[in-house]
């Protein structure tokens, strides 16, 4: 049987499939629009319903993961998780749409089939049930046939084969003997008409009871064809019936996380207002310690000059400077590194994918697991060791003024510290790495600081 009519089949299907593309779309439009300010872009991450190497594409997608997480580095773990989350619900929905298409097409060709074999069971029975009719009535005619053949023999039997012949001998006169003998071949024609037609509708009767044993053969085949395209035509609904609902599951999933995105960057954004105001705050504390120590090392050299005058005057020899505390630094540069471990980004303007803005990244990442000891990049003084708004667990190391420039270092989200105040040498480990305050995983967010300003590590590195 057919459920519905095959044209209102086809009209559902392709309503269903418009609203769907429709729904999808307004859905990635407007549900991860989050506002004008905090648009979610486009999902980055690659569908991987048409990977031909699955460990391959999770390859890819891993590292597209990475990166996300690199460029939400100013972002809290739960804004982070909930966005990438959101990416790979929308990477699914291609395929997912995909998927409801072709089963949808599938559904309609296997209606399509359902429909000819039924309409092909249904002239097969119709032909089937017309031929036994036929063979019905001439079955009927056959079996009239019989029986005037029987009567006929019963006849000739009762007459010992002389009853039409004695008849004409017996008439009194010429014409009634004429008259007897035409009587007689007309009833002898009309007995072998009989026997003729009797043997023809005896192989008229074989050749439809052959034809009717064809007809039922061809029934039985095109039922069991009609039946396998019922079952074939209800699977394929059932198919596209699951791949809607899986397309719907995705379309619900992807509106959750958009609404959790939306409010975990409302939290961010507090969180972000809190940091900018603590990088203030730390910029104008080293702002301050640069024009003391400035005023410090001036301080100093003109003591050291008027020194050097009292000397040249008095005919002493002049004494080397000691450098008012300053430094030359070593090697290629004056920090050491901070820890082991890769470097995961570098210090450089950075597109925020939620903010849809630039942001300053104002340091240098290093990637390692958590707990890996961090060391101090220089001699100096600990002038800060604590929490800080989306700095976590933060370090803050004064080194003086070093070839002319005040220097200072920062080390942010460690787990915990080995020292909290007083002088630290190169190398001396301060602190743990770790994954405190605005922070997708472990890792050290390393900053040098010049005059208060920050500047690009590897300057002075």
């Amino acid at each position: 049987m057919v459920i519905m009519g095959l044209k209102d089949r086809e009209a559902i299907v392709r309503a269903r499939s418009r609203s769907a593309a429709v729904g999808v779309a307004l859905l990635c439009a407007a549900a991860l629009g989050v506002s004008s300010a905090t648009a979610v872009p486009t999902a980055p991450l690659p569908a991987s319903a048409t990977a031909s190497d699955p460990g391959a594409e999770k390859r890819k997608v891993d590292a597209q993961i990475e990166k996300l997480r690199e460029e939400l580095e100013d972002s809290s773990a739960e804004l982070s998780n909930a966005y990438i989350a959101l990416q790979q619900t929308k990477a699914k929905l291609p395929a997912a749409q995909a998927a409801l298409a072709e089963a949808e097409s599938a559904a309609l060709a296997a209606d399509r089939a359902n429909t000819l074999a039924a309409q092909e069971l249904e002239a097969a029975r119709a032909s089937e049930a017309k031929a036994q009719a036929e063979l019905d009535s001439t079955t009927k005619e056959v079996t009239a046939g019989r029986a005037r053949v029987a009567q006929f023999a019963a006849q000739i039997y009762q007459e010992q084969g002389f009853g039409q012949l004695d008849m004409a001998l017996s008439s009194t006169n010429p014409q009634q003997f004429a008259d007897r003998i035409a009587l007689v071949d007309t009833v002898m024609d009309v007995q072998g008409d009989t026997l003729d037609r009797l043997a023809t509708e005896k192989a008229s009767l074989t050749a439809l009871e052959d034809h009717l044993s064809a007809l039922r053969a061809d029934s039985a085949a095109k039922k069991k064809r009609a039946e396998e395209a019922l079952a074939a035509a209800e699977s394929a609904r059932d198919s596209a019936a699951r791949a809607k609902a899986d397309l719907d599951a995705l379309a619900a999933q992807q509106a959750s996380q958009a609404a959790e995105v939306e409010s975990q960057i409302a939290a961010d954004k507090v969180r972000l207002n809190d940091m900018r105001a603590e990088q203030s705050r730390l910029k104008a504390i080293l702002v301050a310690r640069a024009a003391e120590a400035r005023r410090k090392a001036a301080a100093a050299a003109k003591a050291e000059a008027a020194r050097r005058a009292a000397e040249r005057k008095a005919g002493l020899a002049a004494r080397p400077s000691t450098g008012g505390g300053s430094s030359d630094g070593e090697g290629g540069g004056y920090l050491s590194r901070p820890m082991t471990g890769r470097v995961s980004s570098e210090f450089g303007m950075r597109f925020h994918p939620i903010d849809r803005v630039w942001r300053l990244h104002a340091g240098r990442d290093y990637a390692a697991p958590c707990g890996t000891p961090v060391r101090a990049a220089a001699p100096g003084e600990i002038i800060m060791a604590g929490y800080a708004p989306g700095a976590g667990n933060r370090i803050v190391i004064d080194h003086g003024i070093v070839k002319g420039e005040h220097l200072a270092t920062v080390y942010k989200h460690l787990e915990g510290y080995a020292q909290r105040s007083g002088k630290v040498s190169r190398g001396e480990v301060i602190g743990y790495e770790g994954s405190t305050g605005l922070s997708t995983g472990c890792h050290l967010h390393f900053e040098t600081h010049q005059n208060g300003e920050p500047v690009d590590p590897r300057r002075w590195l």
